[in-house]
């Protein structure tokens, strides 16, 4: 896979993904999100991937809103990335899926 040229691009964002990497288990990885996220921003990122999971087994906005929560608009969203976005909700469902 050739370099992706993101918009995110910065010593300090490098730094973070960095960081995400060398996480080595599931533990590791509530510690640091814990810390360093809020409980919101965890919520919400964890609604997100649980939006594109449920976009991807093609279940229907209305289905998805009332098991996540989510609103239309965060589902629309989500499907828009998923469709036009970086790749990054597909590289990691399709990876998920291969586990």
């Amino acid at each position: 896979m050739a370099d992706y040229n993101s918009r995110l691009k910065s010593e300090s964002m490098d730094f973070l993904c960095d960081a995400i990497l060398i996480l080595q288990n599931r533990d590791e990885c509530y510690r640091f999100f814990e810390d360093i996220f809020t409980i919101n921003e965890i919520k919400t990122i964890e609604q997100r991937l649980q939006v594109a999971k449920m976009l991807k087994e093609k279940k229907t906005y209305t289905d998805i809103a009332s098991i996540t929560g989510a609103s239309t608009a965060t589902i629309s969203r989500v499907n828009r990335c998923i469709n036009y976005g970086a790749d990054g909700y597909n590289i990691i469902l399709d990876r998920l899926n291969e586990k």
